[in-house]
């Protein structure tokens, strides 16, 4: 859903981030409606989040079969800021953007801007 995967000078297998892309070619709300959809295909039908087994059913779907119980469940924790070890829609876009780096410099840096035009703004009011 947003990583491919490639070789790195090693030989191991390693994931290029696919999210900047989907982001340009989709815009902000059709890569919300991605990640939504990837929510949908990872979490418990019936209660609406991914919990540890959703995602243990479906890990493979991710290429992530080979993952132990202890590293999807870390996963989990990762994401999991109200502490109910699940997670839901919001829980979910937020890591999905934590672990995109590069846009995370984007979010970043669009947010510095914001910022100073705001301090810009009320420095000339004054």
């Amino acid at each position: 859903m947003g990583s491919e995967a490639r070789m790195n000078f090693c030989g191991e297998e390693e994931f290029e981030d696919m999210l900047p892309k989907m982001a340009e070619k989709l815009g902000g709300e059709g890569l919300i409606k991605e990640l939504c959809n990837g929510l949908d295909l990872l979490m418990d039908k019936d209660k609406g989040v991914i919990t540890f087994e959703s995602l243990k059913c479906s890990s493979s779907l991710l290429g992530l079969q080979d993952l132990r119980d202890e590293e999807l469940m870390n996963m989990l924790k990762e994401g999991d800021h109200d502490g109910d070890g699940a997670l839901n829609q919001m829980e979910f876009c937020v890591l999905m953007f934590r672990l995109s780096p590069e846009l995370m410099m984007e979010s970043e840096a669009l947010l510095d801007q914001a910022l100073q035009q705001e301090f810009d703004y009320e420095y000339d009011i004054c």
